[in-house]
Parts: structure tokens; sequence; C-alpha cells
């Protein structure tokens, strides 16, 4: 994938480290979010985070990943550009990089329409 795009608006990323999981790894699953349906709230022994649903299976508590997933986001300013390098649509976002070389997940609704 070779597309850039430019953020519309800042996105501030949460104060709560990464969690980067693995394909098999059990984790507990806890509520979905409001805001963006598709993410259920994870805690792992090593931290906790958002993770799209359809990348767990298990009716509820303790589930298992089914595919690896990093929660990282990248914080954003309006007018930066930056490189698309994979995209969930199913859950509105972008995994970007920026100018100096920082990757994460940028949420669709902070970049402006043509992007």
């Amino acid at each position: 994938m070779n597309r850039q795009v430019t953020a519309a608006t800042p996105h501030e990323i949460p104060e709560r480290a990464p969690l980067r999981l693995a394909a098999g790894e059990l984790v507990e699953a806890g509520k979905r979010d409001d805001v963006w349906p598709e993410f259920v709230f994870v805690t792992a022994a090593h931290g906790t985070g958002w993770v799209p649903a359809r990348h767990l299976s298990g009716p509820s508590g303790q589930v298992r990943v089914e595919k690896p997933y990093d929660t990282t986001e990248l914080p954003t300013a309006a007018g930066d550009v930056l490189d698309v390098l994979a995209e969930d649509l199913a859950s509105g976002w972008l995994w970007c990089r920026d100018g100096a070389g920082r990757e994460g997940w940028v949420p669709l609704s902070t970049l402006s329409p043509e992007g």
C-alpha cells in the first residue's frame, strides 16, 4: 500500500501503554466500547487495551486472540501527512507512519475526507 493521508484534526493518544497481543494468547474480555462498538476492552497478563472483537474467539470472559494485534496509536496534529501502511476499515482505523518514522493506529474520523 503506497498511499498518503492528511490529518484534518489532532489525535491524542491514551495514557496507558500500548498492548501487543500474539495469536493464541488468552485474555480476559471486558465491555464493548460505546464510541467504537467494534472494540472490546481486554486484560492480558502484560497490560490492557481495546481490540477489535473479530480478532477474539470465545463467548465471554477468557477468550483467545485469533491474530496478532498491536494497540499502538499514533498522535497527530492537523496537517500531518501520513503514509498508510494498513487499513482496518471495519473498525474505522488506519495503521500509519508519520514523517518521524513513528507508527500506529489513527482514526479515519480525524483524517481529511480525501484521505
